[in-house]
C-alpha cells in the first residue's frame, strides 16, 4: 500500500463543495476521477474539511491509499501528472509520501480559514471577494472579531448538520488584517463546524453595520440558539488557507 498526502488549491464557484453528493459536481469527486486515470486505478480521497458550495482553498489537503496495481509515478512526478487530467480550476500544487496511518481530516494541529472583504466592487475580484453593498464601520468589524476567540459552543454561529457529535471548537486566532484592497478575517481553529466561519463573519458584519452589539453577539454565542443565528456571508470570499500536521509539509 502506498500512501500519498496532496496539496491541493481550487476556485470553489462552479462546485456544490468539497464533498461528493447527488446535487451536483463537487471537487472530491473531479479529483477522483482525475486520480483514477492518472493511477489507473479505482481510487478515493479524504479531506481535511468540508468546504460548502461556492468556497475556495489555496491549500486543501487529502489523502489517498493505493493498493500494487496502481501505477508507479515517482513522487516527484505525481502532481504533474494529476494536473494533466484536472481542469483549470483546480491544481495539485504538490505530492507527499506519508505512512499508511496519516489522515488528512483527522490529524490536524489547527486549520485556518481566510475571508476577503472587498472595499470597492470589481469584476475582477467578485469570484473571490464579499463587497458588501450596505455601508459599515471596519473598526467595530475588527473589535467583534475578540468575542469568538477561546473554546465555545458554536452552535448558535453554525448550520445543522446531523451527523455532527459537539458544536465545541477552540478558535486560537480571530482577527481582521487591513489590506490595500480589501479588509481579511482570519480564523485559526482546531476544528470547525458546518458554516461556522460564514456565520462568524455574518455576525461581525451585523455589529459593523450598527445592527448587533459585541455584547448581544457575546450572548448569542453563549445561547448556543440557532435561532439567533445571523445571515450567512457570501461563500465567494471564504478560502480555506492553510491546514498545520505534526509532519512538515
Amino acid at each position: 500500500m502506498r500512501a500519498l498526502a496532496l496539496v491541493i488549491e481550487y476556485d470553489g464557484t462552479d462546485y456544490h463543495g468539497w464533498q461528493i453528493q447527488s446535487t451536483g459536481e463537487t471537487v472530491q469527486q473531479v479529483l477522483e476521477e482525475a486520480l483514477s486515470d492518472t493511477f489507473g486505478v479505482p481510487c478515493s480521497v479524504v479531506g481535511s474539511g468540508r468546504t460548502d458550495a461556492g468556497v475556495h482553498a489555496r491549500a486543501q489537503v487529502a489523502h489517498v491509499h493505493l493498493d500494487q496495481g496502481a501505477h508507479r509515478i515517482p513522487i516527484e512526478k505525481v502532481a504533474l501528472a494529476i494536473n494533466t487530467y484536472l481542469p483549470d480550476d483546480i491544481r495539485i500544487l504538490r505530492a507527499i509520501e506519508v505512512s499508511e496511518d496519516f489522515h488528512a481530516r483527522f490529524d490536524p494541529l489547527w486549520r485556518e480559514y481566510r475571508y476577503r472583504i472587498a472595499k470597492e466592487r470589481s469584476v475582477f475580484a467578485r469570484r473571490f471577494a464579499w463587497a458588501p453593498e450596505a455601508p459599515y464601520n471596519p473598526s467595530q468589524l475588527a473589535a467583534s472579531a475578540e468575542v469568538f476567540v477561546g473554546r465555545h459552543d458554536f452552535t448558535t454561529f453554525s448550520k445543522l448538520n446531523p451527523d455532527t457529535k459537539s458544536y465545541v471548537c477552540n478558535v486560537l486566532v480571530c482577527r481582521v488584517h487591513a489590506n490595500d484592497d480589501a479588509y481579511e478575517v482570519q480564523i485559526r481553529a482546531d476544528r470547525f463546524v458546518y458554516g461556522m466561519c460564514r456565520s462568524i463573519v455574518g455576525g461581525m458584519m451585523e455589529v459593523a453595520r450598527g445592527r448587533f452589539t459585541i455584547k448581544q453577539v457575546e450572548a448569542a454565542l453563549q445561547a448556543q440558539d440557532r435561532a439567533l443565528h445571523p445571515a450567512l456571508a457570501p461563500a465567494c470570499g471564504l478560502t480555506l488557507h492553510e491546514v498545520r500536521y505534526p509532519i512538515d509539509f
